[in-house]
């Protein structure tokens, strides 16, 4: 068991689901996230930066938008249930700026009802009524791909769920042209319609300046 499966099955035992379904399929009880921000970087080479318990530094900056819209019904066929699904387990990572300035994902996102918990190893929240299979844990800008079935979910998806706009003149709370980046190459479609592939690296400019490319090494990692 790794260091990180140990670390969430101690949390574990927050989860408080209330009402939801338990979907079926391969599962873990592990449920936690964050509702608030921790100052850090998203760059891995920030000697400063705080590391959250993935390996992946805390993002910095007010928040993109708040956790907590996340609601619980069906969306996009995704379905918000009373534990991890694991048959098809990948992740991603979003960083984004707005006029020049990081914002933070937020941890909790797609687990309604979480609360962050400050622990040693870094933010992350335990609770929630149920948890959706497209989430976050920490906001360190990782978004976690856990379902039932092998799918390429896409931004998009994930932010339906968040209930949070996303388009070319939108990010959730942030406005203006958004310039996108994914793996370091640019995207010319909309944002929206980016696929949530293993380890991609997606990079949201929304207004100006657009902002250099920061990737983050997922071996050192433990994702």
């Amino acid at each position: 068991m790794s260091a990180r499966t140990r670390f969430l099955a101690l949390l574990a035992g927050a989860l408080i689901l209330a009402g939801c379904g338990s979907s079926s399929g391969s599962s873990s009880s592990t449920s936690t996230s964050a509702n608030a921000a921790a100052p850090s970087s998203t760059s891995t080479s920030s000697a400063t930066a705080q590391m959250g318990f993935e390996g992946v530094p805390i993002e910095q900056g007010p928040l993109l938008a708040p956790a907590s819209t996340t609601q619980t019904g069906t969306v996009h066929g995704i379905a918000c249930g009373a534990s991890e699904q694991l048959a098809y387990h990948i992740h991603a990572h979003l960083l984004v700026y707005a006029n020049g300035a990081p914002r933070t994902l937020p941890g909790g996102i797609g687990i309604p009802g979480s609360q962050v918990v400050p622990t040693a190893q870094g933010p992350v929240a335990a609770g929630g009524r149920c948890i959706y299979w497209l989430h976050t844990h920490a906001p360190d800008g990782v978004i976690h791909i856990e379902s039932p079935t092998k799918r390429i979910y896409t931004l998009g998806d994930f932010f339906a769920e968040w209930h949070q706009p996303l388009s070319a003149t939108r990010v959730a709370g942030a406005t203006g042209k958004v310039t996108a980046v994914v793996d370091g190459k640019p995207w010319t479609r909309s944002p929206a319609a980016i696929p949530l592939d293993p380890h991609a690296v997606i990079q949201l400019s929304v207004g100006s300046p657009t902002v250099p490319f920061k990737s983050i090494n997922w071996s050192q990692t433990q994702l």
